[in-house]
């Protein structure tokens, strides 16, 4: 007998229970209106993911309680219809006949921080005809990178499988099939099919990483899967949909496409997925850029912001915060700001001015160097004696930090900040200067990758217009333009080999002596090294930003800014 199942890639917001709700019953009435007899949403789908500390709140779970009994009451016209649907749960906290965890069932008792949960929940539950069958509880509580789940759930290792014409489905959700024991658990209850609700958010490669591991659970169980998994951005999280369907031998029979929301229908026979539409596979740099698009249209989007606001510069960094900006918001709500200074050149001024005439941003120039005479005026006699350095520099960033929140201020607009990963990692930025600001676009891009993208961004096909960032911006030697003459290798290492050193280091947890192994200099090994330790406390104070690799400074970047050890070479 044939079954149509839907996938329902949908873009939910954390703590939006009513809007959470909308989504996921008009994905059911569309999976509905076309035949389908099972849609699985996400992993806490009704709640958003990841809640974070929301989950020590009861309220929290009292909401979600209240949301699931709407849900399921929403859902009820929509006859036959089987949905799973991801939410937070606390034993006695709804009216369904859950198995106790723990012997207390207390939902209103007080949740302890840092005592491990014990009637907490991820759970997926089964809704059928107005009426919640069942529910499954999270077994595998992930606690590396951006994970944090032991913090908040605990675990319960018994398997959920239900029927629907004649074949049995195995529900797990999301890090229970990085790993072997909950399928085979489904698989040993009768699964003849896995379904496994997700919220993994994206990271470089990371779709190949999901392909590998749910083919290794094929390898063991024999049956197909179907990995329906959210999109959308979430504070500096972007997860990029590309749910899918592997049949019993791993072979790939429908996949969505990524970073966009979907309802997609999958047809089985018997439990055995029929050919279906796949997403063409994308180049990193268009999934990098494309997360990139959705981090700052959620971040800006779902918090209220009317729009952004950038200090163009004429480099590269700017450019590309400038076009990601414009695509993910529209030119109208985009504004730029030149701030020049006596040490900015002609050319930057100019290649300002016709970039933002390119994507059609409104377009303005504030000169900083009477608001600098004044401040050199003030500190003349404190600085009596002393050579201009690097303070006179930042003094620069810092009014112009200044500007922008000002500009911020009396608009409403948030300020992007423009660092990149490889300025951010050896402090190659200006406290309350160019860090200023509510949301760092690139701050996980590396400086080879931002040209990268450039060069993706001015070809792409996919974007009304092209060439948006001018030729001479991308060839030019990069500069802060903060004195005479200057360039960023001038203080950097040139940025292929910080950029190496950097990933080895802070992304793959590499020793100095492989690093020197790999074929870099001992210098610019210790020298870089040294700079990502000790400008930790300048990232503490950073604002957050977009994550696209496996590690980036914030949520899975946790070294001491007080330190006093220092790693050999040998």
């Amino acid at each position: 007998m044939k079954t149509r199942i839907a996938l329902a890639q949908i873009n939910v917001t954390v703590g939006d229970f009513a809007g959470n709700v909308a989504k996921i019953v008009a994905a059911a009435r569309a999976a509905h209106s076309d035949g389908a007899k099972l849609l699985v949403a996400p992993e806490l789908a009704l709640s958003g993911y990841p809640p974070e500390d929301l989950l020590l709140r009861p309220a929290f779970y009292t909401a979600s309680a209240a949301a699931l009994a709407d849900l399921t009451a929403q859902l009820k016209p929509f006859t036959g219809l089987h949905v799973i649907v991801g939410h937070p749960l606390r034993d006695g906290s709804d009216n369904l006949a859950h198995r106790p965890a723990n012997g207390h069932g207390n939902a209103n008792a007080p949740i302890e921080r840092g005592v491990p949960p014990v009637d907490t929940f991820n759970a997926a539950s089964l809704i059928v005809d107005g009426e919640v069958k069942g529910t499954y509880r999270k077994q595998d509580l992930p606690n590396t990178e951006v994970f944090d789940e032991k913090r908040y759930f605990a675990s319960d290792p018994q398997p959920f499988v239900f029927e629907l014409d004649g074949v049995k489905y195995g529900v797990v959700i999301c890090e229970d099939a990085w790993h072997a024991s909950a399928a085979q658990m489904a698989k040993a209850a009768g699964a003849q099919v896995l379904l496994i609700p997700n919220g993994s958010p994206y990271h470089l490669n990371k779709e190949a990483v999901r392909f590998d591991i749910l083919r290794a659970r094929i390898r063991e169980t024999g049956i197909p899967m179907v990995y329906v998994n959210m999109v959308g951005g979430q504070d500096e999280l972007v997860f990029d949909g590309g749910s899918f369907v592997l049949d019993a031998r791993g072979e790939l029979v429908a996949k969505l496409a990524q970073f966009e929301e979907a309802t997609a229908v999958v047809e089985f026979d018997a439990g055995t997925p029929l050919p279906a539409a796949i997403a063409p596979e994308q180049s990193i740099e268009a999934q990098v850029y494309a997360a990139l698009v959705m981090g700052v249209r959620d971040y800006i989007g779902k918090n209220g912001f009317p729009g952004a606001l950038i200090g163009l510069s004429g480099g590269v960094d700017s450019a590309l915060v400038l076009a990601v900006a414009c695509d993910a918001l529209g030119a109208d709500k985009v504004r730029a700001v030149m701030m020049p200074s006596r040490y900015t050149a002609d050319i930057s001024t100019s290649d300002a001015a016709e970039m933002a005439r390119r994507v059609g941003v409104r377009y303005d120039e504030i000169a900083i160097a009477p608001m600098f005479d004044a401040f050199r005026g003030s500190l003349a006699e404190e600085f009596a004696g002393r050579a201009e350095d690097a303070t006179e520099e930042n003094i620069q960033a810092r009014i112009r930090g200044t500007l922008l929140m000002a500009l911020s201020n009396k608009f409403g607009s948030i300020v992007l900040t423009t660092g990149n990963k490889s300025e951010m990692a050896v402090g190659y930025c200006t406290l309350y200067g160019d860090m200023a600001g509510g949301f760092a676009v690139i701050k996980d891009i590396a400086k080879t990758l931002v040209y990268r993208l450039c060069r993706y961004r001015n070809a792409a096909t996919t974007f009304a217009t092209r060439d948006v960032i001018p030729e001479r911006i991308l060839t030019r030697a990069p500069s802060a333009e903060l004195r005479e003459n200057q360039t960023d290798q001038d203080s950097l290492p040139e940025y292929e080999v910080l950029d190496a050193i950097m990933r080895m280091y802070m992304e793959e947890d590499r020793s100095l002596a492989e690093i020197i192994a790999a074929g870099y200099q001992v210098d610019d090994v210790k020298r870089v090294t040294r700079l990502i330790k000790i400008n930790e406390y300048k990232r503490r104070q950073a604002p957050i930003g977009i994550r696209v690799t496996h590690r980036a400074f914030g949520r899975d970047w946790r070294y001491p800014i007080t330190s006093r050890y220092t790693e050999p070479v040998e």
